[in-house]
């Protein structure tokens, strides 16, 4: 430092020049000690979830248990709420690198691989022993070579949710027969192949374009999952909602595969096993729809009901058939094959 400028210093700040040495070597001292205690790698999460969703809130406790097993030799940085790409970029965005991880909707992807739409086959693989025996199957590391073969790789099956509610103001949506004529909220060609079979008129849009659609009356009936038609308050503009057990939604955990095959051993087997915990967290612990989240719609002025798995099996019949059909002609051979090991399971 100039002596001039430094006498200065010393002068206008009151301090001694041995005052102003102690305070310049503390600063010193810490500039070091913060250095070191950086974060040795960054793990970025892209997703699509606001902060309250069930699987925001699992990455974050992932963040945490992330930090504490690699003693912070890892930050995990989580951006929900689609901040940095939109749903339909996260898979380009890690598979070039621009990004370490993202969690995606397993029914997302779409064209590229319709094999991953298996799990929204009705009624398939929503039971709670399903779901378990899924983890790490042959039938699982099918799909994980499918996403790896697309540049990525997938590092956790997260079970988003496994049920759904038909949603409806003229009467409840229990038999395949209520479904004639109406206009209804579909998903993806593969799972309203089956809405079509039960005469319904489905048309795909996202979960955030159903409320205006079912308040102008664009659509008659609605689908969405059971805690999504309370916090997207359907119950506002629908009579009745009729919830089951009908498909299955996975977030996986993808990651970049440069990125992943650069972290030390230890480092990657720390993320792995937080990533397992955080699967373990995502199962229910038992089949039906939580009585709860039927009484908070109930409560809120929407009359609902959880089919009986007798009525569900009708369902199911009336669906099933369409979609696989719809699911095999998009996905032969290996779909067949994956059909097989899930009916193992």
């Amino acid at each position: 430092m100039n002596p001039s400028i430094s006498n200065a210093f010393v002068r206008s700040s009151g301090l001694s020049r041995r005052s102003l040495v102690a305070v310049a070597g503390a600063l010193v001292a810490w500039g070091v000690s913060s250095t070191a205690s950086a974060a040795e790698f960054t793990m970025r999460i892209s997703h699509q979830f606001p902060p309250t969703h069930h699987t925001a809130l699992n990455l974050e406790q992932f963040a945490k248990d992330v930090k504490a097993a690699t003693k912070g030799r890892v930050e995990v940085q989580n951006f929900g709420a689609a901040q940095l790409f939109k749903p339909n970029q996260n898979h380009p965005a890690v598979a070039s690198g621009k990004i370490e991880a993202a969690a995606m909707l397993s029914f997302q992807w779409g064209g590229s691989i319709p094999e991953m739409s298996v799990t929204i086959i009705p009624y398939l693989m929503t039971s709670v022993a399903k779901q378990k025996a899924f983890i790490g199957s042959e039938a699982s590391r099918l799909l994980d070579a499918k996403m790896e073969a697309k540049g990525v790789k997938n590092i956790a099956w997260i079970v988003d949710t496994n049920d759904g509610i038909f949603t409806s103001n003229s009467k409840p949506l229990v038999t395949p027969a209520d479904f004639a004529g109406l206009k209804i909220r579909g998903l993806n060609k593969l799972f309203d192949a089956g809405l079509s079979a039960m005469g319904a008129a489905p048309s795909a849009m996202p979960g955030s374009e159903v409320y205006q659609a079912l308040q102008t009356g664009v659509l008659d009936a609605g689908f969405t999952g059971v805690k999504a038609a309370h916090s997207r308050k359907f119950y506002e503009v629908q009579k009745f909602g009729v919830a089951s057990n009908i498909i299955l939604a996975y977030d996986n955990l993808v990651v970049n595969p440069a990125w992943w095959n650069g972290l030390p051993p230890d480092v990657r087997a720390a993320i792995q096993k937080a990533a397992d915990a955080a699967v373990k967290r995502s199962i229910l612990t038992k089949d039906g729809v939580p009585a709860e989240d039927v009484k908070v719609l109930n409560d809120s002025g929407m009359k609902t009901i959880a089919l009986t798995k007798a009525q569900e099996k009708a369902v199911a019949d009336a669906m099933q058939p369409a979609v696989k059909k719809e699911f095999l002609s998009a996905t032969a051979p290996d779909g067949v094959k994956l059909l097989e090991l899930i009916d193992r399971l």
